[in-house]
């Protein structure tokens, strides 16, 4: 790989890469590594969705994740690229962000003059792929290293994430909801409409009894709260339900005008997350 190379945008494998992403060198996935019912998986995209939502629904207890090292952040960053991002998972959701500043800093500490930011998402799976492609447009813009991260951190801020869950039992798991919680939601049909705060943690605006009415519901509140539509690229992403999310989408793309819309797959992190049927949606 050559100097040549303008720039390189390290993303961890809590979002996922497009697929005209996965044929540049530009971009690099670098995995997280997932424990699901006793099976240790490197979330490199060699486990299918299906196969992993299959293995999670075996675990009695809550799969574990673990963020990538120090060490295979700065593998990613040493291309010989003019400039390197690095974007991550919520800092308050897992420590990668944590891992990747680190790897920055052994990498300047072996190249001092290298131009290296990493990027606190604030959010996960298509919120991590917007950073991204967003970072790609200003670079292709040909705007200065500094005005790339401004404007990056700028649009970060102001980007809107919601989540709506089909299956509970990963929060039944991780401890989120009690014993009790867990079976009134699941004899009620209650969903949660959840959402990621300014901060990275999640929140709850909402919730329905049965998934088609949360969604609707969260429809609702991403148009409400998505001010100049016509700038933005939509991203929703699927957990093993790609109808719904075309459901999702069309309504979304009727009710508002958007500069772009994409469909995907979770990745494996977002998959042990979103479980069977959740839906994500960012903008």
């Amino acid at each position: 790989m050559g100097s040549e190379m303008k720039y390189r945008i390290a993303l961890d494998s809590g979002g996922e890469l497009r697929p005209n992403m996965k044929d540049r060198e530009e971009f690099v996935s670098v995995p997280l590594t997932l424990t699901i019912n006793g099976v240790h998986i490197v979330d490199d995209g060699h486990m299918s969705q299906k196969e992993i939502v299959d293995l999670i629904a075996l675990d009695p207890a809550f799969p574990k994740t673990a963020c990538p090292s120090p060490q295979a952040f700065y593998e990613a960053f040493d291309c010989g690229a003019e400039h390197i991002y690095a974007v991550t998972l919520s800092a308050e959701l897992s420590g990668s962000y944590q891992s990747a500043f680190v790897a920055m800093n052994m990498y300047l500490e072996d190249h001092p003059d290298a131009k290296i930011h990493v990027f606190n998402s604030i959010s996960a799976s298509c919120g991590e792929t917007l950073t991204a492609m967003k970072i790609a447009e200003l670079e292709e813009k040909g705007l200065s290293f500094e005005k790339v991260i401004e404007q990056t951190e700028a649009y970060i801020k102001q980007k809107c994430t919601m989540f709506v869950l089909d299956n509970l039992e990963t929060l039944r798991k991780n401890g989120r909801l009690s014993g009790m919680k867990a079976l009134a939601a699941a004899v009620l049909k209650i969903k949660p409409i959840c959402y990621g705060t300014e901060t990275g943690t999640i929140g709850q605006l909402d919730q329905a009894r049965g998934i088609n009415k949360a969604l609707v519901k969260m429809v609702n509140y991403v148009v409400e709260r998505t001010p100049c539509p016509e700038n933005l690229i939509l991203g929703i992403s699927h957990c093993n339900c790609p109808d719904r999310a075309e459901i999702v989408k069309n309504e979304i793309v009727k009710r508002m005008k958007v500069k772009d819309v994409f469909v995907q797959a979770t990745g494996g992190l977002s998959s042990v997350y979103a479980n069977d049927g959740g839906i994500i949606v960012s903008i």
